[in-house]
């Protein structure tokens, strides 16, 4: 069994440990992530429930308003009516029937004005203080800059649905989620590393064992962007059996298209098979993983974050399935998008408590 030694954390200017002294930034930093969370949760309820494009304008500012009279009202359901989704899928829709799909769109876009006020209005308050150094300051800087280029691919995104095909493209849809999920896992990872600073000295567990956890989080990535896929083209309502595909492993049609690598993207059999790839991977090398870090001497923390991933893990693949032979209802699909989040949050913990010292005393 490995050992690894004790070691003190860093001490600031101040003398106390500079964890304590970065503290308010990584709780702001934690409370964007958990905002990020509810954003995509909202969003797959807001493409489950199709109401992505009931909102055809894009107005970062005035927009923060919804329609306050029946007028307005009018005006912009008038607006939608325009649309191809209005006049190939939702012809005769009701005023009462367009506001429902309105709402969940307008909170997912006003949600994600808050989490930029939330995410900037502090940043600058801690840089005035001089909480933030350099090297933190580009950090945060860069996830500033993905947070507004998620909002313009958020909009370019609805434009794909506003033309002949009243659908979204799946490629922006997939883009959309991850830099989401690019955003997310940032914030994370840097809150982590404030609340545990790297310790002077410090020996980490066994390579191996790190680039596993290395191996499994970009399993986890993986899972997601092909789940993306997955939403994109509703593969969910195909091949509605498992553990086989409608009585195959990889059913006949799985490169129907031409070119060959169109499948990857266009054909719902390969999309769906992708996406059962990642989670049969993951459910092989997560357990594997953690009987590995048994045989390890690691710190309560790492053990947790190694627990807490293979339950995640087991919670995840169940959900999964469950939707997968319901056929896609909207509770379920949209925990399974919440619970991808989660599972990409305890493969991080995992990495990160695995790069600091680990001694089990």
């Amino acid at each position: 069994m490995n050992t690894i030694p004790a070691v003190r954390a860093p001490i600031d200017a101040s003398g106390a440990p500079k964890a304590r002294t970065q503290l308010p930034v990584a709780a702001w930093l934690l409370a964007c992530c958990a905002m990020v969370f509810a954003m995509v949760v909202v969003g797959g309820v807001t493409r489950l429930t199709h109401s992505g494009l009931s909102i055809v304008e894009w107005q970062p500012i005035l927009g923060t308003l919804p329609p306050m009279n029946d007028a307005q009202w009018l005006d912009t359901f008038g607006k939608y009516q325009l649309t191809p989704e209005y006049q190939k899928v939702n012809q005769g829709m009701s005023l009462a029937a367009f506001k429902a799909i309105f709402w969940w769109e307008y909170f997912h876009r006003l949600l994600g004005r808050m989490i930029g006020v939330v995410f900037f209005l502090p940043l600058f308050w801690f840089w005035r203080r001089g909480r933030i150094d350099g090297p933190l300051a580009l950090k945060l800087a860069g996830i500033f800059v993905l947070g507004g280029l998620q909002g313009a691919m958020g909009w370019y995104m609805v434009k794909s649905g506003l033309v002949d095909d009243p659908r979204v493209s799946q490629y922006r849809l997939t883009a959309h989620l991850s830099i989401a999920l690019a955003i997310y896992a940032a914030m994370l990872w840097t809150a982590l590393g404030l609340l545990y600073p790297l310790a002077r000295g410090a020996l980490a567990p066994p390579a191996p064992l790190r680039k596993l956890s290395a191996i499994i989080t970009a399993l986890v990535v993986y899972m997601i962007v092909t789940g993306g896929f997955v939403a994109g083209i509703r593969a969910g309502f195909a091949y509605n059996t498992f553990p086989l595909m409608d009585g195959h492993l990889l059913p006949p049609e799985t490169f129907l298209l031409e070119p060959w690598y169109l499948n990857f993207f266009n054909n719902m059999a390969t999309v769906q098979f992708d996406h059962r790839l990642g989670a049969w991977l993951l459910a092989v090398l997560v357990p594997w993983f953690w009987l590995k870090t048994r045989r390890e001497a690691l710190a309560p923390r790492a053990r947790l974050a190694c627990h807490l991933l293979l339950g995640m893990l087991a919670l995840q693949v169940a959900l999964g399935i469950a939707t997968l032979l319901l056929r896609v209802p909207i509770p379920l699909a949209a925990a399974h998008q919440g619970g991808a989040v989660l599972l990409l949050t305890c493969a991080l913990l995992v990495n990160h408590t695995l790069r600091r010292a680990c001694l089990r005393r």
